[in-house]
This record gives structure tokens, sequence and C-alpha cells, in this order.
């Protein structure tokens, strides 16, 4: 694995400067793909820009309390993706997609940073009858709750708890976590086997199931942009 990367070869998801140098951080493999997160030392210098250089955060995190939901980090490599809560003093922001699908920030208020929504990839069953589901940000939570894959989960930060499941069906409101319209959101209408159709300002759009995350009932449960 290289340690290093070429910003003009850095993911589109990525909203930075191209040219300004020949490098930027890789970050570590973790949770999400290299093209769905962002290393935290791009997150903290260049976007919420409380350090002016890399060795400047790197300070800042071994002396700082930074949390990523909700559990402090301390490696600048660190990789943090959609949807994940990012804390520190009395400042608080949630990974969001712009309406270009790059990757940026939206600041939240206190009371929510303890919230997230995670899109269920997969589940399992366990000795016992218990059902372990596999959240895309690499979470696993062994539960009782009656879910399916391609629903969606509220849980409570730091400790995971599942407060609320929202299920992949006609009516709830979704969001694009991919393709060319990712960012929008809207009101599913209706479900087919690979394909769906939502409503977005008036309009109904086709895209794919797959690119589906629901993140509410019958309004955002979280703030997404």
């Amino acid at each position: 694995m290289k340690n290093h990367l070429k910003r003009i070869a850095a993911p589109r998801r990525w909203h930075i400067e191209r040219k300004a140098n020949t490098f930027t951080t890789r970050p570590k493999p973790g949770a999400h793909p290299l093209d769905q997160g962002l290393p935290l030392n791009i997150i903290l210098r260049d976007m919420v820009k409380i350090a002016a250089s890399t060795s400047e955060v790197k300070k800042i995190l071994n002396n700082n309390e930074i949390f990523v939901d909700g559990k402090r980090r301390k490696d600048h490599r660190f990789i943090v993706g959609l949807f994940d809560v990012i804390s520190f003093n009395k400042s608080q922001y949630r990974v969001a997609l712009d309406t270009k699908g790059r990757l940026s920030l939206i600041e939240i208020s206190a009371t929510e940073k303890t919230k997230k929504v995670c899109k269920v990839t997969g589940k399992s069953i366990l000795k016992g009858g218990k059902v372990q589901l596999n959240l895309f940000d690499g979470k696993n939570i062994i539960t009782s709750e009656k879910v399916s894959v391609g629903d969606s989960v509220l849980i409570e930060l730091p400790s995971c708890k599942i407060t609320k499941v929202f299920p992949l069906k006609e009516g709830a409101t979704i969001y694009l976590q991919r393709g060319k319209r990712s960012g929008d959101s809207g009101t599913l209408k209706t479900l087919n086997d690979k394909q769906a159709v939502y409503e977005s300002n008036g309009k109904d759009i086709e895209t794919l199931k797959e690119y589906l995350f629901v993140i509410g009932e019958k309004k955002a449960e979280v703030k997404i942009q």
C-alpha cells in the first residue's frame, strides 16, 4: 500500500486544490473506501481550517480531543466518510455531499452530534438466533430489531444503540449517495428490482436502487445540507 497520493490523482469527491502542491495526504485503510472518504488531516487543515499545516494538525490531535462518531482520534490519516460526525471544543460537523457530489461539511447542533443514520449493507444470523447488522461505515451491531438489507437505522453515538429503523419503501425520505445526482434528496415513489423513482422539487427522477440511502420516514431525521 502506497503512503503517498498525488493531488491530481485524488478522488473526484475530494474538494481540494489539484495544482497547489504535488502530493496530498493518503488516508489509511478504514471504514470507508478511498473515494468515499477524506483523511482527518485535510478536514482539519483545509476545510475547518483550525491548522495551517500537517504538523499543526498532528499537534492538535495529540493535545486536543478530536472526536469522530463520538470516539477520540489521534491519527491525521484516519479516514472520515459520509454522515460521520466530527466534534471538537464546542463545534460539530457532519460529512455530507454538495450539489456536485463532493464531500463537504455541514455544521450541526450539539444535540445532533449524538445521532447518525447508517445504511444496512449486510446481515447474518449468530448463535442463539441473534442478528448481526453490517453497516455501510464498517460498524457491526447485534440486535433483535427486524431490519432488512437496504434499510437504514438511526443510532446513538458513541454507544451505537439503535433508536429507530427506516425501511426502504415507498414514501420514505431518501438521499443519493452515489451516481450523477449524488447529494440529492427526495421522497421515494416507486421501487422495482434494480430501479427506483423518487420525487425531488416536484419532479420525478429515475435512479438505481443501490444508490438510495434512507434518511427518514416523512422527513430527514438528521441535517443533510
